[in-house]
């Protein structure tokens, strides 16, 4: 308290000790201009008088700089230790203004930016690390096989939220899930193709996460959200929020990209598609920030996060002139289900939530795949019929191709259905699709031949809609 009495009281005649002379000066020289203003005949004065006069006309300008300079400086010096947090104790020590714990806390770690010192740049995403000891708490309703979890799930979105779908369309989309995380769903407007994907989820318990895409987006930043530099803060969207929880749950996340073509999809999830590729889910790490601080979130491994292996990924796509072609990277990569039709409306049966964890599904896969592999009849068919489509088309399956059929049929019929039906269904999707980019012409030319090679393969009852789409290639000419 004696110091800071001592440093006003030097303060103070700093100040007076300046105005003093300030005065004095302007004394003197309003003196000196009252004499000569006084004189007759305009008057004068001795040369030495005239060289105080305008020395002090200098010096007064100077001297009010002077004191507005003293001023600021002691405001600025007052400001700079009102925020400084020590005292100076008796002993010569000095006393910390908060508990020595929240000191501690508020230290930021030197090796971190400095911006990072206090905050966290990702809210959202350090609010999940706060509740992660609630997912360990999660429990499931496992007890369900592929049969039965098709019949619920109709009749489900039937009963609770008025979506009628025919059975072989919930047999397409879970055996689809079943192939791929990535799946497209086609066909034309109002028949249910996004509510087919939010219906899911909400059988699940666990709400879909619905994303409008945009016409502009371009980049995986319009996915997961950017660093704003102004704010220091990232911009988090829904989506990177939901896949930061998706790696602390079990549950199964369906996130719906809504008009999926209205930008190129090849762009904007150029990276999740590469991704979604490697075969151990532990490498599927995005990139988020290009560096890393001390205080990121608890998943963030240098700046990425892991891709959820619990997450599917579900684009609605209309075909029109608002929308962009899907280039085959993307269909190759994903599963593709067509609703042309509005199914009619059924007496559904009462069915609750059941919470189904993606382990239990990956165990339902597994083992469908071990009981209802393809028959040796229909993997000689298959090859005949690839040896067929390379001669006359110069197309071929493909390892991608030939496995997602392997894994499709035997989901398909565990889930009920027919093997030449889901034949019939994958080969529709992923290889006749392929002869929509040949020669119109060449096509009308084969068509007939085709469609007589696979009755003659299959039976001419089987291959119903692998017939109709050679069909529409013949009549677009």
């Amino acid at each position: 308290m004696k110091k800071e009495g001592s440093a006003k009281r030097k303060i103070d005649k700093k100040y007076l000790v300046i105005l003093a002379v300030f005065v004095v000066a302007a004394v003197f020289l309003g003196v000196s201009l009252g004499i000569y203003l006084g004189a007759e005949g305009g008057g004068s004065l001795p040369s030495w008088l005239t060289v105080v006069v305008i020395l002090l006309l200098v010096a007064l300008p100077l001297l009010l700089l002077a004191l507005i300079f003293a001023v600021f400086t002691d405001k600025t010096a007052e400001q700079s230790k009102d925020g400084a947090a020590p005292a100076e104790q008796a002993d010569g020590h000095v006393a910390a203004s908060v508990p020595e714990p929240a000191q501690a806390e508020q230290k930021p770690d030197a090796a971190a930016p400095k911006t990072a010192a206090q905050k966290t740049r990702f809210d959202g995403l350090t609010r999940i690390d706060g509740k992660r000891s609630a997912f360990a708490d999660e429990s499931f309703d496992d007890s369900v096989t592929l049969p039965e979890l098709c019949r619920e799930f109709r009749n489900f979105a039937a009963g609770r939220l008025g979506l009628y779908y025919e059975e072989a369309d919930i047999r397409r989309f879970i055996a689809g899930l079943a192939v791929s995380h990535i799946m497209i769903l086609q066909g034309m407007s109002g028949t249910g193709k996004t509510s087919l994907a939010y219906a899911f989820g909400e059988y699940l318990g666990n709400p879909s996460t619905v994303i409008p895409v945009q016409p502009m987006w371009k980049e995986r930043t319009d996915l997961i959200g950017y660093y704003n530099e102004f704010t220091k803060r990232f911009n988090e969207t829904d989506l990177l929020k939901k896949m930061y929880e998706a790696n602390y749950s079990g549950k199964i996340f369906i996130t719906v990209l809504d008009e999926m073509n209205v930008a190129r999809v090849e762009y904007y999830f150029a990276e999740f598609l590469s991704l979604l590729e490697l075969p151990d889910a532990e490498k599927r790490n995005l990139a988020v920030v290009s560096d890393e601080w001390t205080n990121d979130p608890l998943q963030f491994d240098d700046g990425h996060i892991r891709l959820p292996v619990n997450m599917w990924f579900i684009g609605t796509a209309n075909n029109d002139d608002s929308t962009f072609a899907i280039s085959d990277k993307v269909y190759d990569r994903a599963m593709v289900m067509e609703l042309d039709t509005k199914s009619e409306p059924f007496a559904a049966e009462n069915v609750r939530q059941r919470s189904l964890s993606a382990q239990r599904f990956s165990e339902l896969v597994r083992g469908a795949k071990k009981e209802y592999a393809l028959t040796e009849r229909n993997r000689r068919r298959l090859k005949r019929f690839d040896e067929y489509l390379m001669q006359k088309c110069k197309v071929t399956f493909g390892n991608r191709i030939m496995k997602q059929i392997n894994e499709y049929v035997a989901v398909y019929v565990a889930c009920g259905g027919e093997e030449l039906d889901a034949l019939d269904d994958i080969l529709a999707k992923k290889v006749m699709r392929k002869l929509s980019m040949q020669n119109p012409v060449f096509i009308k030319n084969i068509g007939e031949g085709f469609c007589k090679f696979l009755d003659d393969l299959f039976g001419e009852e089987n291959m119903p809609l692998c017939k109709d789409f050679m069909h529409r290639l013949e009549n677009m000419i």
